[in-house]
């Protein structure tokens, strides 16, 4: 028996009981703490269990395929991209200005990782090293948007103020939006800073599931993280600088900014 298959949890009765009490357990305490979220964790569960089955099923055949797994990861950018824009709120019209500002982070990252050859061009390292590049970007330009935003809403008489001694609207704009630049890569930077002290996230646990040594386990959770980092600061710079110059415009805001 393998490493993977001695710890890996198997698709039985048992992981069904299993989710159903951690779901119950989160009914309840959000039922007793009044957050009003119950149904929403069951919808999550329900659907997690639903899109995992069907995705476990594609990657199956797109780890077979370089032009599969391809399209695999062009169907997690679309995805990615419609999430943020979707948390942001941005018009329909400029759901491609998200999108680059999330292909800015994630497309010169893996193309450094894939084409260095430190993770093989090949499905069993395209699928999984796109998903946590891009799902890192998306993360980052969700955080990014709403932030920026918020504090847009929040301090608008000070981007009037700098529109009143002269500024340009782009430079008045970013002079307010630009702490939560700073505020969005927080949970990437301690998550980075913290690694092995704290949590051992999903690269490094999933390489020690596969077979591999601590040593490798370590090597690829590194690659991920600094990865990330690197992919979500990009995207951070990317779409701060889209927000200033009003290329993505919150829909609450649209006719008030910019101006």
């Amino acid at each position: 028996m393998t490493a993977a298959a001695a710890t890996a949890p198997s698709p039985d009765w048992r992981l069904a009981v299993v989710l159903g009490v951690l779901v119950a357990v989160a009914v309840t305490a959000s039922r007793l703490g009044r957050l009003g979220v119950e149904r929403n964790h069951v919808t999550a569960a329900s659907r997690a269990v639903v899109q995992l089955a069907a995705v476990s099923l594609v990657i199956t055949a797109a780890l077979g395929s370089i032009g599969w797994s391809l399209a695999f990861a062009l169907l997690m950018f679309s995805v990615a991209t419609w999430t943020s824009s979707g948390r942001i709120d941005v018009p329909r019209a400029q759901v491609p200005m998200v999108g680059a500002a999330v292909a800015a982070g994630a497309v010169p990252v893996l193309a450094l990782i894939l084409g260095s050859g430190v993770v093989p061009f090949n499905g069993a390292g395209l699928v999984p090293t796109a998903g946590i590049v891009i799902g890192g970007a998306m993360t980052a330009a969700t955080l990014t948007g709403r932030r920026a935003y918020d504090e847009l809403q929040t301090s608008f008489g000070t981007y009037e103020a700098g529109l009143a001694i002269g500024l340009p609207s782009p430079e008045a704009a970013f002079e307010v939006i630009q702490p939560s630049g700073r505020e969005a890569l927080t949970p990437g930077l301690d998550q980075t800073r913290t690694v092995g002290l704290v949590t051992l996230p999903g690269a490094f646990v999933g390489v020690l599931l596969g077979g591999g040594t601590p040593l490798e386990a370590g090597a690829a959770q590194i690659m991920v993280l600094i990865g990330l980092m690197a992919a979500q600061a990009i995207t951070t710079a990317v779409l701060l600088r889209l927000v200033a110059h009003g290329r993505v415009v919150r829909r609450s805001m649209a006719g008030r900014y910019p101006r």
